[in-house]
This record gives structure tokens, C-alpha cells and sequence, in this order.
């Protein structure tokens, strides 16, 4: 039920994060001159869905350690709702606020709280730290994606 909980809540952030990211994807973001390493538009969403359910799976095995040690847990799930917070703002500042620049510093501190989470998840059980590998990984391209992104279209 715990898994269950956090998948549905990471879907939601998703879901949100999805909502904002429309409001410019199919307009403003077309307009913008991209890295040729650039996946296409259609790749993102069925990524980011199967990292949100891995995210959810990995909270929901920490959850459930909670009465091992629940200072360790709590702290754990604390740092994940701040990077899941994090990870939804950074679409509303790229996308819906259409600032590549603000994006590009909040995604570099997403990062390090996605590795800080990393760590916590690992040392709480190794299962949960091996499936943030693959959001750790897709977020550093992101984030090069990002850097790329503004400067390719800085005023200068």
C-alpha cells in the first residue's frame, strides 16, 4: 500500500509538472535552437512516467523501513517531497515561466538533492538506491540539455 501511495503521488507531480510544461512545449519551446543531442519531443513523457513509478517504488520500500528507523526514514522522505518539489518546479521555470537560465540554476540544486536522496535511500535499503540510479542519470542530461539550451539562445 505504501508503494502504492508514493507511485500515485509521483504520478501526480507528474501529472503537474505535465500540465505546465504543455503550456509552451508545442509553441515557445519549437521556436528555441537546440543541442543536436536533443531527444525528440515524443521520448519525454513515457520516460518520465516510468521514472516517476521507479521514484514511487523507491519511497514506498523506504516507507516501509520506517519502524526500523524512523529518525533515518523520515529524514530519507523528507529530502525525496523536497527533490519532487523541486522536480515539478523546474518545469513551471522552463516551460510555463519560459526562462531557461532560472531552469538551469534550480535543476543544478535538484541534482545535488536527487544525489542527497540517493545516498539516504542507499543507506536505507540498497534496492531503493539502485532504482534512483536511472532518475540521477536522466536528470544530469536534463540538466546538460538544459546549460546547452540557454546557451544556445542567450542574448548576447
Amino acid at each position: 500500500m505504501k508503494i502504492l501511495i508514493c507511485v500515485a503521488t509521483c504520478l501526480a507531480v507528474g501529472y503537474y509538472s505535465g500540465e505546465a510544461t504543455q503550456t509552451s512545449v508545442h509553441t515557445w519551446f519549437l521556436t528555441l535552437e537546440k543541442p543536436f543531442f536533443n531527444p525528440p519531443n515524443w521520448l519525454f513523457m513515457p520516460v518520465w512516467t516510468a521514472l516517476y513509478i521507479i521514484m514511487g517504488v523507491a519511497a514506498g520500500l523506504v516507507w516501509d523501513k520506517y519502524e526500523l528507523d524512523k529518525y533515518e526514514v523520515k529524514n530519507a522522505l523528507t529530502m525525496f517531497a523536497a527533490q519532487l518539489l523541486l522536480n515539478m518546479l523546474w518545469s513551471i521555470l522552463f516551460f510555463a515561466l519560459q526562462n531557461p537560465m532560472l531552469a538551469m540554476f534550480e535543476i543544478i540544486v535538484l541534482l545535488l538533492i536527487i544525489y542527497e536522496t540517493y545516498l539516504k535511500f542507499r543507506d536505507i535499503s540498497k534496492i531503493a538506491g539502485y532504482l534512483f540510479i536511472p532518475y540521477l542519470i536522466w536528470v544530469g542530461f536534463a540538466m546538460i540539455l538544459n546549460i546547452s539550451i540557454w546557451y544556445l539562445n542567450r542574448e548576447i
